[in-house]
């Protein structure tokens, strides 16, 4: 005899709620939960020194810099970007934030398509944001969708580029960004 359960989504209050005490973080999709795989050693190098050169950039400014821990929200569902930037008023004690100038994602092979689509098209849904940045683990490749007067264009940087986020007026050299990576790399 087959098994029939009953499904119920889940409120916002409810995934909020539970997810502070979770030990595993999950992302939320009109009622439905999702957690979130560890990430790579390598993922992290790349993290870390997009995020260092980030809050260097933007030390004194009113922009600030979250890591991966921060969800944003897009009207019914809550992503945890690998790195966002929030310029103007913030509340430091929120769980979650609306208003992203900047969403950063290193792709992973188990992320990469929900990356390119889903999470693409629901960030740039926001008004707030500007950019929205996808970067590749296993070789130099940062691309940045921009927004623009009647829509959005991409904007790719390799090897030998320097990658621009004009949302938050910061440049920096690609191999910069990829420094503590670099012996990892397959191609450039």
């Amino acid at each position: 005899m087959a098994l029939v359960e009953k499904l119920r989504p889940i409120t916002v209050e409810e995934y909020l709620e539970g997810e502070k005490s979770s030990d595993v973080r999950h992302e939320y999709v009109a009622g439905a939960v999702y957690a979130m795989a560890g990430a790579s050693g390598l993922h992290n190098l790349i993290a870390l020194a997009f995020a260092t050169g980030l809050r260097q950039h933007l030390r004194g400014s009113p922009c600030r810099v979250f890591m991966s821990d921060m969800k944003v929200r897009v009207r019914d569902a809550f992503y945890y970007p690998d790195l966002v930037v929030v310029c103007g008023a913030i509340d430091a004690g929120a769980y979650y934030q609306t208003a992203p100038t900047l969403v950063i994602e290193i792709l992973s092979e188990s992320t990469e398509a929900r990356d390119r689509l889903e999470k693409r098209l629901a960030y740039q849904s926001l008004e707030s944001l500007q950019e929205y940045v996808l970067v590749t683990q296993d070789k130099m490749r940062v691309e940045v969708y921009r927004r623009i007067e009647d829509g959005w264009q991409i904007e790719t940087y390799s090897y030998g580029d320097r990658v621009r986020f004009t949302s938050i007026n910061y440049e920096a050299a690609i191999e910069q960004l990829y420094e503590d990576a670099q012996g990892y790399l397959g191609e450039k």
